[in-house]
């Protein structure tokens, strides 16, 4: 047998297991039944990057940590959430600054802890969790912004490091703010390269080339520094040319508050972006392709009757390497709705968000949708409000059932789950479960049972003096477990 290729197998293996960002997949040489003996394993490690909250004085920002409850878990472990700066060395000795007190303390899989910052001294952080904590943790960051640029509600999912993001939907027009947070949870300096393409392909600049993000550190870096051109939509990718980071982009307005956009899927010829508020005043499309090839799009609405195509806007042309930008209007009109892309003919990678806007003139407040990957095997959104939270699921193809479980509260409350069917070609805001006796904030779990495919997101409605805040997250899968074969398998067939 080849020594060679048993030690890179479990050596991928085991890097799997402990990271929880692999998962293995059979070469295309193996036989079908080498991936049905695969098994789902909890990881081991996982590690999220929170960006520095807010540049208000008079923001409020509170952080949410939850571990969902997984079988075949370790029974011991832990999880911290740190400032990014005191994991640095101070320049000399080499040595760790002495850590404050942690914004939370993580507590045991299935209850949520909190904690809070005020102002704008809040810094990133770089969040480990290990052995139980590990499976799905997730962090949420929600900062309300009482007045001023980017007022409002504003949320985002603490998220992986990584080596490339796509953000549609950023600017540089008059009255817009928009940042692009970088983090670097590493002991060595990252290297990235930040690209901006607007309605007539990639702005000219030199500014965004080969940034350093130092060891242990956080930059924001302003997108109207990086050029002088006005460009109403953007699409910013972000590609990481040394080491690794975590990246998310702050996009705040003068009239009309902000939010987090957070990246898109990775770029596919087909995208759902989930969970469209049913009051939503307007609702605008940004697209983008990378490559040599147009792509024309099929643009659909996931009603809770069913997929109906938007009047004036049944398809979508968006030209190789430039922003496509269309206003959809009300296109819910006071229902449930997801928005289906599908290639009309050739399918060709691409990447979009929406920009959500509630609220009328003067009251207004958005929010952002990017194209998300399915829930697949479990999704969990953290820091829930028994009246602020509607969870909205899809299934684009196929009729799916779907199990959605309350955690119990971060001040006490016990958890309880409901089923729901999600009909094939629809959206529906569900009825979700509530903790019975909820004290403090929940967390809600999606998991599929069967059926086709679902997607989903998580909007947090908080209305202030007449402004309808609000924030929304999609769920993806949490990557709580990860595929490993089995030890005892025959692999004798992997040297052919």
């Amino acid at each position: 047998m080849n020594r060679t290729t048993l030690s890179l197998l479990a050596g991928t293996a085991a890097l799997a297991a402990v990271t929880g960002f692999a998962a293995l997949n059979p070469p295309a040489a193996a036989p079908a039944h080498t991936a049905e003996v695969a098994a789902q394993l909890p990881v081991e490690r996982t590690t999220l990057l929170c960006p520095a909250p807010s540049l208000s004085d008079i923001a409020d920002t509170s952080y949410t940590s939850f571990t969902p409850v997984t079988k075949g878990t370790a029974s011991d472990g832990k999880a911290e959430l740190q400032a990014a700066t005191e994991q640095s060395g101070d320049g000399t000795s080499g040595k760790k600054k002495k850590a404050s007190k942690p914004v939370l303390t993580p507590k045991a899989p299935g209850t949520p802890a909190t904690g809070d910052v005020s102002g704008s001294d809040g810094p990133a952080y770089v969040g480990t969790a290990e052995g139980r904590y590990a499976p799905g943790w997730t962090v949420q960051e929600t900062t309300e912004v009482a007045a001023g640029t980017g007022r409002g509600l504003q949320g985002v999912n603490c998220t992986s490091a990584d080596t490339d993001f796509w953000f549609p939907g950023a600017s540089t027009a008059s009255g817009r703010t928009d940042y692009v947070h970088l983090t670097n949870p590493d002991d060595s300096a990252a290297v990235v390269d930040i690209e901006l393409y607007g309605k007539d392909g990639q702005l000219k600049s030199s500014v965004g080339e080969g940034l350093t993000v130092a060891p242990h550190a956080s930059e924001p870096v302003l997108l109207s520094t990086l050029s002088d051109e006005k460009q109403t939509d953007l699409t910013v990718h972000v590609n990481v040319r040394s080491g690794r980071v975590g990246a998310s982009v702050q996009a705040l307005d003068d009239k009309t508050g902000g939010d987090w956009l957070a990246a898109s899927a990775d770029p596919s010829g087909s995208l759902v972006l989930p969970g469209i508020p049913k009051d939503a005043t307007d609702v605008r499309l940004i697209a983008f392709t990378d490559g040599d090839s147009d792509a024309d799009l099929k643009v659909r609405l996931a009603s809770p009757d069913g997929l109906i195509t938007p009047a004036g806007n049944e398809t979508l042309h968006v030209k190789a390497g430039m922003t496509t930008a269309a206003d959809l209007g009300d296109v819910t009109r006071g229902e449930a709705g997801s928005l289906v892309l599908t290639p009309t003919d050739q399918s060709v990678p691409v990447v979009a968000a929406l920009r959500v806007t509630r609220g009328k003139s003067g009251k207004q407040e958005t929010a952002y949708i990017p194209a998300t990957a399915p829930v697949g095997t479990r999704a969990t959104s953290a820091d829930n409000s028994g009246k602020g939270t509607t969870l909205s699921l899809t299934a684009p193809t196929g009729t799916a059932q779907v199990k959605v479980t309350a955690s119990a509260g971060s001040g006490g409350g016990t958890a309880v789950s409901k089923t729901f069917t999600i009909k094939s070609g629809t959206t529906q805001d569900v009825d979700a479960p509530v903790p019975s006796g909820l004290k403090g904030t929940y967390a809600l779990t999606v998991e599929p049972v069967s059926g086709g495919p679902v997607y989903g997101a998580r909007t947090l409605a908080a209305t202030e003096e007449g402004v309808p805040g609000f924030t929304i997250q999609t769920l993806p899968d949490d990557r709580g477990t990860v595929a490993v074969p089995e030890a005892d398998q025959d692999v004798s067939v992997l040297q052919k």
